[in-house]
């Protein structure tokens, strides 16, 4: 649940509420009775690098996932000649 910050107009007190999105606004100052006003808040989130998938943090050992996208699929074709017996032409 997000963490919601509210300014008092009358004494300046900050509060902060742990809401849902679907719960009503606070209204009142618990500690004066005052009205109370929504703050725009930074989020605590950092995302660093390109993204947050797995992928992009490849481990010591594995290819990468850049040089799995980078290299070619083989067709049925190649992959068929290549499990052919390999001869040289004339030994037969």
């Amino acid at each position: 649940m997000p963490i919601y910050e509210y300014a008092c107009e009358k004494c300046g007190k900050r509060i902060e509420r742990i809401q849902k999105v679907s719960d009503p606004s606070c209204k009142k100052c618990p500690h004066c009775g005052g009205p109370l006003r929504k703050l725009v808040s930074s989020s605590a989130i950092q995302f660093k690098g390109s993204g947050f998938y797995i992928t992009d943090y490849a481990k010591k050992g594995r290819p990468s996932a850049e040089a799995k996208k980078n290299s070619t699929p083989k067709s049925t074709a190649e992959k068929a000649v290549e499990s052919l017996p390999k001869t040289t032409p004339g030994s037969e």
